[in-house]
């Protein structure tokens, strides 16, 4: 791998990394759903700095060159992305149909008290 790729990359998934602390820092990226992030970060970080290891991935997936290794790993990272989303929006869908009964509820309550109010 040409040195001007390998820096390239080595600038790319530091820059991804401290980013994403700096979003966890500033309270804009919650922890759960940094770690992907980070995991990934530091993977290219170490690839690159152990092209071997991308090699020898590459082998034993039976790919034949690196970069179809790369873009395996890239739809892999996707659909765990996709995975995740998919996980927290079913649960703030049970949220907010939670919410809504209890809402319907209240609101029933607080008819039935304005009324028992109004009668006597």
């Amino acid at each position: 791998m040409p040195i001007e790729q390998k820096i390239f990359a080595l600038v790319v998934s530091s820059l991804v990394f401290f980013v994403c602390i700096d979003l966890i820092r500033k309270y804009k990226l919650k922890e759960e759903y940094s770690v992907l992030w980070l995991v990934t970060s530091f993977l290219m970080f170490a690839i690159m700095l152990k092209y071997d290891w991308l090699i020898a991935l590459t082998n034993f997936i039976g790919a034949v060159l690196p970069t179809t290794t790369l873009f395996i790993g890239s739809i892999v990272f996707l659909i765990l992305i996709a995975v995740q989303f998919s996980i927290k929006l079913s649960l703030f869908s049970n949220q907010i149909k939670n919410l809504a009964q209890e809402n319907a509820l209240l609101k029933n309550r607080l008819e039935t008290l304005e009324r028992s109010g109004l009668e006597t």
